[in-house]
This record gives structure tokens, sequence and C-alpha cells, in this order.
């Protein structure tokens, strides 16, 4: 008999009452095929192989991190509590992007507690990959935001570096549409920053257990427009794109910032101009 799936809108953990073999046409299929495929590119595979080059960069250490992506009705999520350098795709969760029910999910392995964070990325961005890193310089950063008199404590700012030309500049608003929580925008993007533009990426406070971050990171969201990431003290970053190589590019040129900020203090020199 097929377990339960889980839904992860509401919280990570609450059952449903669709099953773990349910695809998208509701046809009795094995869903193991939903993550077996011998295409380097497909989501099951991309999430394992960035996973792998995540933990050489120390951003995934301990089992901490994780990764997502959606593709056409899928959401295919990286598990908790496994070692991202070992995981395969037999470990990976897939969601109805539609319903948020688990249609597979591994037997012995929990979902991530990130996924609701994810799912902000996905609901209010329309992202198609959000990646989470517990990178020490994404910390950092949000330290010496805390603790310098003459930094915001809710936002980390800087300009004029030439790798703030690999961010996003933020989303047009195209339409609205109405939701059942009532209007989300309809957006593209807006192109990348410029060298004279200031790179601003919004903090918020940790708290205990990270799916209780999900209101705090989904107010973020609706507060900075032209974010395509949020830090959090004391713990790492979120990063997404409307793909995987938007995601990951991002989040590559971000940790080369958040690492050049912490240099640039420790020799004394100012991140913005004023």
């Amino acid at each position: 008999m097929a377990e339960p799936a889980v839904s992860a809108i509401d919280g990570v953990y609450a059952n449903t009452q669709t099953t773990a073999g349910r695809n998208d046409n509701n046809n009795n299929t094995n869903p193991d095929a939903l993550i077996t495929s011998p295409d380097h590119d497909h989501p099951a595979n991309l999430i394992c192989s960035l996973c792998r080059q995540f933990y050489t960069q120390g951003w995934v250490t301990g089992t901490g991190g994780g990764t997502s992506i959606k593709k056409g009705e899928h959401i295919f999520l990286a598990p908790s509590g496994v070692q991202k350098e070992l995981m395969q795709p037999k470990d990976l969760f897939v969601m109805d992007a539609k319903s948020g029910e688990y249609i597979r999910r591994p037997e012995v392995l929990k979902p991530s507690a990130c996924t609701p964070l994810f799912m902000a990325a996905y609901t209010l961005r329309d992202a198609g990959c959000c990646i989470h890193t517990h990178s020490i310089h994404a910390v950092l950063v949000t330290l010496l935001c805390e603790s310098l008199p003459n930094l915001n404590t809710d936002v980390f700012e800087i300009e004029q570096i030439e790798q703030i030309k690999g961010i996003a500049r933020g989303y047009d608003v195209l339409a609205d549409e109405a939701g059942e929580d009532g209007k989300r925008a309809v957006m593209k993007k807006a192109g990348n920053l410029g060298y004279f533009d200031r790179l601003r990426i919004p903090i918020i406070e940790n708290t205990a257990h990270e799916e209780d971050l999900r209101d705090t990171l989904e107010e973020a969201i609706k507060q900075w427009p032209d974010a395509h990431a949020v830090l959090v003290r004391r713990h790492g970053i979120y990063v997404w794109g409307r793909d995987v190589a938007q995601a990951k590019t991002q989040c590559e040129s971000l940790d080369y910032i958040f690492q050049l900020a912490v240099e640039m203090h420790k020799l004394g020199l100012p991140w913005t101009k004023n």
C-alpha cells in the first residue's frame, strides 16, 4: 500500500489524502520514473551534481543547505538529513506544483524543512530553481551588518563592484492575476544590475526551526521586489532564479561579493560611497 502523500504548503509533515504513486495525469505509474533519467540536465540528476559542487565550496557542510528545481508541474527537492555530497536521485522528493502534495517520496527520509521557503520563491517570484546555502561569507556579512554602527542591520548593500553585473536587476510587473490569497504579480526579468547600481540583499532574523522562517522570508520578498536573494542572519542565504543557470550563477556571484565585502572590511574599505 502506498503511504499518504505529504503537503508542504502549510506544514512540512501534514498528511493529505492522495497517494505517493499518483502522477499529474492520475495514472498508476511508478513514481520512481520521475527521478530516473540518463539526461544529465534532468532535475533529479542536476540537484545531485549541484549539491556535490556546493559541498566542495563549503556551502552545504554537514547535511546543511539544500536545492530545489521546478520543471513543468513538478518540483524536485533535496531531502533533510542527507550528506549532500553523497546524495543520489533516489533520495529526492517530487511535489505536484499545483496541489503542493508529494507524488514521490523516499521511504526512510524526511522532507526538507527548507521546502516552505523554496515554495515562497516559486509562488511569489515564479522561480525555476531555488538554492539554500550555509556559506560562511553570507553568515559573516549578516554579522557585520548587525555589529557595525554605520551599516543597516536589515540589508546588505554594496556598489561599484564588477561582479554586481552578475545579479538580476529585479522584475517588471506586467499585470495582476487573482489568486487564492488576493493578487499575485505576473513578472518578467528586467535585466541585470550595472556597475554603478547598488546591490541590496535583505536580511531576516534566524529562527529555531527553519520552516518558521517562511513568513519573514515571504515578507522580505514582497518588500524588496528587486531582490533575487534573502540573507538569514547567523544562518545562510536563499537565492533563486528563473532557471537553474540563473540561480547558480547568482549564488556564485553573491558568494564572491560577500567574500570580497569581508576582505574589504578587514582593510577598512567601505562597501558604499555614502
